[in-house]
């Protein structure tokens, strides 16, 4: 693609993997369907100046989300509303703010958008799926809320317009006084996610592959769940800032943290979005922190390569991040 967010030439690295036979490409056609050779093509795109991972994202939706936070970062009130559908969703999940009307929502952005200094930026930092549903990655500098926020954004299309958007972020990036003081209280809290309404619009692939994750980790099948993965996955937790590679390691963790986990052990599925080689999904649990939203990437048979997971970890007290984070040493 051109422009300010096209796609870049393959590096050395790219070429050698080709070469080597490591991966192999996809092709889209013209009409935007998948080549008979199973894999995504490892690529990056540049969006506000900034290297965006699309390497698991379609052509299509790599131009929304480039055209959306061009948008948004601008200020530009019409342009950034002309993304949702009139029938939209759009739903904090952390602060507990929601909007179910595209005219409140255009009234919002109207009303904090002008307050913006222009160094103010919103961008994506990893795009997953296609124009169907997508997860996106993020970062709202702090010129936009007082704070810097990097949520995981559950969206939902519609012929070219977002009709469902979830955003969820680690509430400490307010620090614990902020965070407690914005938040909808728990008794008023948003039920409605809007998940119904637009049904579920993901790849059959991805589907799959998560109602089989999130089935094992909801019965503390740690067996189960580390066959799912791929031998050298990477977890990430962003709400506990651990970082675990390998199945093996992976394994010995959640062995000792699954029963805690606030996707892990009695937690459900919510909501699934994604293409076939990466989105994510929703989840509620019944821990202190009883909602969050899992990023997965995924290899051509299935494997999950990439785990990541937010959730809002300042409804916890410290000793049971901090316990959680212990587990995460190799004993």
């Amino acid at each position: 693609m051109g422009g300010p967010f096209g796609t870049r030439s393959p590096n050395r690295r790219q070429l050698l993997t080709t070469a080597l036979g490591a991966t192999a490409a996809v092709g889209v056609t013209a009409g935007g369907a998948r080549a008979t050779t199973p894999a995504a093509p490892q690529r990056t795109a540049t969006i506000l100046g900034r290297e965006v991972d699309v390497s698991h994202a379609t052509p299509e939706v790599v131009r929304l989300f480039g055209s959306y936070f061009e948008a948004k970062s601008a200020g530009d009130v019409t342009a950034t509303m002309a993304h949702f559908a009139r029938d939209m969703t759009y739903v904090d999940a952390t602060l507990g703010w929601s909007w179910y009307s595209w005219q409140d929502l255009y009234d919002l952005f109207a009303q904090l958008m002008p307050t913006w200094p222009s160094s103010a930026a919103s961008y994506p930092t990893r795009i997953l799926g296609d124009t169907r549903s997508a997860l996106v990655c993020f970062t709202d500098t702090p010129e936009l809320f007082g704070h810097e926020i990097r949520p995981l954004g559950a969206v939902d299309f519609r012929n070219g317009k977002i009709v469902r958007w979830i955003d969820y972020w680690d509430g400490r990036a307010f620090t614990l006084a902020g965070i407690q003081e914005q938040r909808t209280p728990a008794a008023q809290f948003p039920t409605d996610f809007g998940e119904e309404k637009v049904g579920e619009r993901a790849e059959t692939a991805i589907r799959t592959t998560v109602q089989k994750l999130s089935g094992a980790l909801s019965s503390g099948d740690v067996s189960l769940a580390a066959s799912l993965v791929h031998p050298d996955v990477v977890f990430e937790d962003l709400a506990l800032h651990v970082c675990i590679g390998g199945r093996v390691s992976l394994e010995a963790y959640w062995a000792s943290a699954l029963g805690q986990l606030p996707y892990g052990a009695g937690s459900a599925l919510r909501h699934v979005v994604g293409g076939a080689w990466g989105g994510g999904y929703e989840w509620v649990g019944p821990s202190a922190a009883p909602r969050g939203n899992t990023a997965l990437v995924v290899d051509e048979g299935g494997l999950v390569k990439r785990f990541t997971a937010v959730w809002d970890s300042s409804l916890w007290t410290a000793d049971a991040i901090g316990r959680l984070q212990v587990m995460s040493v190799l004993q």
